[in-house]
């Protein structure tokens, strides 16, 4: 790594985002850079040990600069939050124990290409199939680079379940963006080798899965580093664990008196006998409760909407589908232009049965998709992700912690509920305004439970089985959609619990802010998707 005598906070970071973004091209081309859209990176051993130990001098030179302006200073804060996260992960290195950090560098890259479209359509297939080429590389350095003895089988049987759908999404999903049928059938014979690579290595995790012997579990020690050094929280594991307790016994009490019934888990399953009929049939009606969110914030003049704006409602990619259960959101580009974001309906995965769709769907039921739909489009991800994408700082565009992005989003449904938004007058009957702010305070009590079970989850207090049980019992997931849920929490430690964490401290946040609604939402999610407690400065500017 070159290091100059830099010293300027502006510079330094300049630099910085320089290195990241070289050594992350992948990453990079997906936030908008086109100097690195041509390929996805070196993941042998060695570049990535050495990928971490620069991250630790780059470290020791944030740590070692000084500024009186604030802003700067949150910049350089945030990137020294980053690096600690990097330093403390060092010692449980995910390149050793879970295959998807080489197939999801692979497949999102190529995927947010075609979804982007920042090239013309001649170059745009050009660099996909320099990174095309890439492929076989990458997943045979992913062999080399796993070690039994770390990585744990169900996270193995998770990836594996992700690099199935390589094949079909390389030479079917790929080709068919492409409009001029020359370059369609180049982009098809170029992903072919890419395909074969995909094929050798979901055989090859199909026998590596029976010699894993590692342990998903993070445990408290990194679990708690993580949420002090990286998320700038003032407490760890044990403290969240028991946040978690204390809001979902005050939201369960929400619950029993919203119901009317001490037994609101029995009315909230009958709910979602209530539910769209067919996948296409779900994503129209989240489209149509997307519609409706935007015009009510217009309307309340909640937020300012970035100029041109527009939040696509579409299935999720075909490889998403094995490995993620609920809905998402994708967010423009936002080293560009581009304001144009992606609400990814949950499809079915190919080969589910019709019972297994069935509980997909009854996990979106029509009580639930206007919560929802919140969340993830206005003025929840969508509009944040935006809205940032039209401010002017870009280390905050590339760094984005959940415990803000997922508290925000929380924080949205809430807001939206204080402003009326789940009453009779807004939805235009008493019985369905009813289900809909029922199902609004399941999905808050959903987060509560998810801070539960993730920490109990890593920090050994509680196996998978019973975890899938807590999220039947204790909140209303079908047992399809919460054994996503689970695998997905024991693969991707601390992330479950941001959403009701983040939402919790933004309301904090609010309550010592002095100015309009208005102006709050602009200014916090115009910072970026910064640690709460960096987050918390920017906004009361101190």
């Amino acid at each position: 790594m070159h290091v100059t005598e830099t010293t300027t906070i502006p510079d330094l970071v300049g630099e910085f985002l320089t290195w990241h973004f070289d050594r992350n091209p992948g990453t990079a081309a997906m936030l908008g850079s086109p100097a690195h859209d041509r390929t996805l990176g070196d993941f042998s051993a060695a570049a990535l040990a050495e990928q971490e130990r620069e991250a630790g001098v780059w470290l020791e030179r944030f740590a070692d600069v000084r500024t009186d302006d604030l802003e700067e200073s949150v910049d350089r804060d945030l990137i020294v939050s980053v690096l600690r996260g990097v330093r403390a992960k060092a010692a449980w290195p995910v390149w050793r124990r879970d295959p998807s950090t080489y197939t999801s560098a692979v497949l999102y890259p190529l995927f947010t290409a075609f979804l982007h479209r920042l090239r013309p359509e001649p170059e745009l297939v050009d660099s996909v199939i320099a990174r095309l080429a890439e492929v076989p590389a990458v997943l045979a350095h992913a062999e080399r680079n796993l070690d039994p003895e770390l990585a744990a089988p169900k996270i193995v049987e998770r990836a594996a379940a992700q690099a199935g759908t390589g094949r079909a999404f390389l030479t079917g999903t790929l080709p068919a963006e492409v409009a001029d049928p020359d370059l369609r059938a180049r982009l098809a014979e170029a992903a072919e080798p890419a395909a074969a690579a995909f094929d050798r290595f979901a055989a090859f995790l199909a026998e590596f899965k029976h010699q894993a012997r590692g342990d998903w579990r993070m445990g408290e020690a990194l679990y708690s580093q993580l949420l002090q050094e990286q998320e700038v929280l003032g407490y760890g594991a044990g403290e969240l664990h028991e946040r978690g307790k204390a809001a979902y016994t005050e939201l369960e009490l929400q619950m029993k008196r919203l119901a009317g019934t001490d037994d609101w888990h029995s009315v909230m399953v009958a709910l979602q006998d209530d539910h769209p009929p067919t996948p296409e049939a779900m994503r129209a009606e989240y489209e149509a409760e997307t519609l409706r969110a935007r015009a009510f914030l217009v309307e309340r003049g909640l937020v300012t909407l970035a100029d041109g704006e527009e939040c696509r409602v579409v299935p999720s990619p075909t490889f998403q589908r094995p490995v993620l259960s609920v809905a998402s959101y994708m967010s423009p580009a936002p080293l560009t232009n581009g304001r144009v974001g992606h609400f990814f309906v949950p499809w079915p995965p190919d080969g589910f049965t019709a019972e297994q769709t069935e509980q997909r769907l009854r996990t979106n039921s029509r009580a639930q998709l206007a919560t929802i739909a919140v969340h993830e489009a206005y003025p929840g991800h969508h509009w944040h992700l935006s809205w940032l994408a039209a401010q002017d700082r870009p280390v905050r565009k590339v760094f984005r912690t959940p415990y803000f992005s997922e508290g925000w989003a929380l924080y949205a449904e809430k807001l939206l509920r204080e402003h009326g938004y789940f009453s009779a007058e807004q939805v235009g009957d008493e019985r369905k305004a009813r289900a809909q702010e029922l199902a609004h305070v399941e999905a808050r009590l959903f987060r509560a439970a998810r801070m539960i079970v993730d920490t109990a989850l890593h920090c050994g207090d509680m196996t998978v089985e019973q975890a899938e049980e807590f999220m039947t019992t204790k909140a209303s997931l079908t047992p399809g959609t919460a054994q996503g849920e689970v695998t997905r929490y024991c693969a991707w430690p601390t992330q479950a619990p941001s959403y009701l964490t983040g939402a919790l401290e933004i309301d904090k946040i609010r309550d010592e802010f002095t100015g309009t609604q208005r102006e709050f939402h602009d200014r916090l999610a115009g910072s970026g998707a910064l640690p709460l407690g960096l987050a918390r400065r920017v906004a009361l500017g101190r």
